[in-house]
């Protein structure tokens, strides 16, 4: 049998991903406490430095289930850095060797206005249903999942908990009660496995939603990597393929970092010199900003190697780059001339 080669990522500024990580071979990746509180601080830390949102997240003792938001980071270069760093610290401490995740974790491209808050509610829901904790009260307070952040009884600033609880009441109290008696109806309605599964059926939102296409011989494109109905699947795919022509166009014409900082340059009537100047003066705020942008976003650098060559630090690179992104919007500039 000949295996087909795995699909792209697909990610976006701004795009919504259910992000489940697996330990290989289905074997543990936390084995206490201490694992799990070394996760989270390291979760917390690279979210707060990339800039990412996070609206829903639980650790289960051999997966972990992350909702998250593309901000100015790659998703790729949030979870290579959480990851990588996270199986060292345990390697270590456990003293083993080897691999401690599957080679890729799954990450689904969600849309947002149809699937936000029933996936918080999902992931939330992971350990009542796995019988971490015997009831939802005990959910309320359980330390391991971020509904007890979304219930007021834990604090994790990286979680933008406030954002989720706006959809259902403005005031924070009421919107608490309205959020907790939302996930207690779902404990009854069972296991959604066209939230996790693949191809149509998620793409779809269901078997129902794809009996009822079938019926009505309604055309509709699925694909594993996305959950969202026929057109958002459509318009990510085209947006994925218009992303992907323009690296390989950045590639193919030599496109680096030389050429990035001229190109900068360029766009804000500044030498080259200036954009690599240090200083605060703003010009050279706005031109550094740009630059880490189009540098993590479009050229696939790391905050790594960016703060090596602008000697910076990481989280300084991640906030440029989150600047960048709307000075880039605000004078609509692409790094490409169209």
């Amino acid at each position: 049998m000949v295996s087909m080669p795995r699909q792209a990522r697909i990610d976006a500024p701004g795009a919504l991903h259910h992000i489940i990580v697996r330990g290989i071979e289905r074997r543990k990746i936390f084995y206490d406490d201490k694992d799990r509180d070394n996760f989270v601080e390291r979760l917390g830390g690279v979210l707060s430095e990339t800039g990412t949102p996070c609206f829903a997240w639980t650790l289960m003792p051999n997966h972990a289930h992350l909702l998250l938001r593309t901000g100015t980071s790659p998703i790729a270069t949030v979870m290579r850095r959480l990851l990588t760093g996270y199986a060292v610290s345990f390697n270590r401490r456990h003293r083993r060797h080897g691999q401690l995740f599957q080679n890729r974790y799954k990450s689904i491209l969600c849309q947002e206005e149809i699937y936000l808050l029933e996936l918080v509610r999902y992931i939330h829901l992971n350990p009542l249903r796995a019988g971490l904790v015997k009831d939802l009260r005990s959910l309320d307070t359980y330390a391991y999942s971020g509904h007890s952040v979304m219930m007021g009884k834990r604090k994790q600033s990286w979680q933008d908990a406030d954002y989720i609880l706006k959809y259902y009441a403005p005031k924070r109290l009421s919107a608490r009660r309205r959020y907790h008696h939302f996930v207690e109806k779902g404990i009854s309605e069972g296991r959604k496995p066209e939230l996790v599964g693949g191809g149509l059926v998620r793409s779809a939102g269901g078997w129902s939603a794809v009996k009822a296409l079938r019926k009505g011989f309604e055309r509709t494109k699925g694909d594993e990597r996305i959950l969202g109905d026929s057109k958002f699947v459509e318009t990510v795919l085209n947006a994925a393929q218009e992303n992907l022509e323009r690296k390989y166009r950045l590639k193919a014409d030599g496109c680096d970092f030389r050429w990035l900082v001229d190109r900068v340059a360029k766009q804000l009537g500044l030498g080259p010199q200036e954009v690599l100047a240090p200083g605060k003066y703003p010009k050279i705020v706005k031109a550094r900003s740009l630059l880490c942008y189009w540098a993590t976003r479009e050229l696939g650098m790391t905050t790594i190697e960016l703060s090596k060559r602008l000697n910076l630090s990481q989280p300084t690179i991640s906030q440029s780059a989150k600047r960048g992104q709307k000075i880039a919007q605000e004078l609509g500039i692409c790094i490409l001339e169209k």
